[in-house]
């Protein structure tokens, strides 16, 4: 059973950020990561001695690099570790739970090679909230679209499993998982409520079913479920 959610005023304000291109965090969401790099190996056992939370954050390319390194969005998404395992080869294999999105307000100094942010939760407080139906989910049209898209990307997706999630957890689960580029991972992070994530998800699968031929389809084909 999943623990509760740690009230908003006791989530941190200033935490230890992870920028990573094209990966997507959303509240619920859950993100497998492999963690090979000092710095991040480093941020990752900080974390673990305080609270087990950190951020993930995607580079911005239309940012200028500043003085702690790479522009960044300014959006992002607070994640708390929920699986922890050592490699023999040095790598550490974690999962992030996302809890609730932030934006920047400053970089502050990094820490043992990471950066780290001071940022508002209060402007997400909605993310923590009980969940509730998703208002306007048109979950038949979603489904109807993600077939072909799914095929065009060569996807191999567990419909079983997909078709039994309730509509806030299919809504972010989709969102994570379908290869997006950065930009439009950024927009779904961005949207408001889960009815207005559902609808930018929608409309992006069915502009990359009749964009992508598919020749195009990822050689690896991923798998949902």
């Amino acid at each position: 059973m999943p623990r509760p959610l740690p009230a908003l005023e006791h989530l941190p304000t200033e935490f230890g950020i992870f920028p990573l291109e094209e990966a997507l965090l959303l509240p619920g969401g859950r993100l497998p990561l492999n963690v090979f790099e000092p710095r991040y190996l480093a941020l990752v056992e900080d974390s673990l001695a305080a609270g087990r939370f950190f951020g993930m954050l995607q580079p911005d390319p239309s940012a200028p690099v500043g003085p702690h390194g790479p522009g960044l969005f300014r959006v992002g998404c607070l994640g708390r570790l929920v699986a922890f395992e050592e490699a023999e080869d040095g790598r550490t294999l974690i999962a992030l739970q996302g809890v609730i999105r932030f934006a920047v307000e400053s970089e502050l100094e990094g820490r043992r090679g990471y950066r780290r942010v001071r940022a508002d939760l209060a402007r997400f407080a909605a993310d923590i909230a009980p969940p509730a139906p998703v208002e306007g989910f048109d979950r038949a049209t979603l489904l109807a679209r993600l077939r072909p898209y799914f095929a065009t990307r060569g996807i191999n997706a567990n419909w079983g499993a997909i078709e039994v999630l309730a509509d806030a957890a299919l809504i972010t689960t989709l969102a994570m998982a379908c290869p997006f580029g950065a930009a439009e991972q950024q927009a779904l992070l961005e949207a408001p409520t889960p009815a207005e994530r559902a609808r930018v998800l929608a409309a992006l699968i069915e502009i990359d079913t009749h964009d992508t031929p598919e020749a195009d389809a990822a050689p690896n084909r991923p798998r949902v479920s």
